[in-house]
């Protein structure tokens, strides 16, 4: 714009001059002409506006301003204004941008990051500085120190506990961690989303190797477990029967004996009206004759 205003002005000038020596009406006109334009062009170059949810920074010969607000806003023609949006950015660290991180054991994981962002007005000159421009401040700043705190903190923490049982405790050390060193340097991080976080293939075989070898540990001890009972079962059944053994046998005397042998063949010599019962014991038992057909 001041370009164009110095152009302009020129113009005017040099159409003045030949108006002139011609004494001609058009060309003076036309330097007039020109010379408003180069004055509209003059004000609007120290003009400068500013979109909503953007911050400016204006650099004059070198020397870096205050910020600049939303709106319209008034400084030299020979200013540069950078803008940085104040909406939140999401840096998604995923796909071929995913995290390479280790484990305390040296296992290898590969996690999904979402990092939401946002520059903090005041400290744009700050930003400015440091990245030089918005792009900057996300390849410079953020996605560098995001991706060196996740390395860091999932380094203090088994494969295990990296994929699934302190997933939760991570993401919080990952969130608090980044926003600690972004906050210094004027940038907002309002959310860290640990998205995803999955064991590279080396590591996953040796997860189910290790599945493997502990359900079959498990079925081995359940065997043992069931043989044991089983044992105690046999013993317990075993014991019982022998018990029953002596105590009939302390029961059982000859005379329960031959009266109980007495009883079943009169049972049988229902069938068989008179026969002789081989009943006694001994070298003095003798056979008994029984009649069936008297009760």
């Amino acid at each position: 714009m001041l370009f164009l205003c110095v152009l302009l002005l020129v113009a005017a000038v040099v159409l003045y001059v030949v108006g002139r020596a011609q004494d001609s009406g058009g060309w003076k006109l036309g330097a007039a002409i020109s010379a408003v334009a180069a004055v509209l062009s003059g004000i609007f170059a120290c003009v400068h506006v500013v979109s909503a949810y953007e911050v400016g920074v204006p650099v004059t010969f070198g020397s870096v301003g205050e910020p600049l607000s939303s709106g319209v806003n008034l400084s030299s023609p020979f200013t540069d204004v950078t803008t940085f949006s104040t909406r939140p950015v999401d840096l998604n660290l995923d796909g071929r941008d995913r995290v390479e991180v280790r484990s305390s054991e040296g296992g290898v994981l590969y996690a999904d990051v979402t990092v939401k962002w946002a520059v903090v007005p005041k400290d744009a000159v700050r930003l400015y500085q440091l990245a030089g421009s918005e792009e900057g401040v996300q390849e410079r700043l953020v996605t560098p120190d995001s991706r060196e705190i996740i390395r860091n903190v999932f380094a203090q923490h088994t494969s295990e506990e990296g994929y699934a049982s302190a997933r939760e405790q991570i993401g919080t050390e990952i969130a608090d961690l980044i926003k600690k060193r972004l906050a210094p340097r004027g940038i907002d991080v309002t959310a860290v989303n640990l998205r995803n976080v999955r064991p590279s293939k080396k590591l996953q075989d040796q997860i189910d190797a290790k599945l493997q070898q502990e359900q079959a540990t498990q079925r081995a001890e359940e065997a043992g477990r069931t043989a044991e009972a089983e044992a105690k079962r046999r013993r317990i059944e075993a014991k019982g029967i022998a018990d029953a053994n002596k105590i009939l046998e302390r029961s059982l005397s000859d005379k329960v004996l031959y009266n109980q042998c007495l009883e079943a063949f009169k049972e049988a010599a229902k069938s068989h009206p008179v026969y002789a019962s081989p009943c006694g014991s001994g070298s003095g038992g003798s056979p008994v004759i029984v009649d069936g057909t008297k009760n």
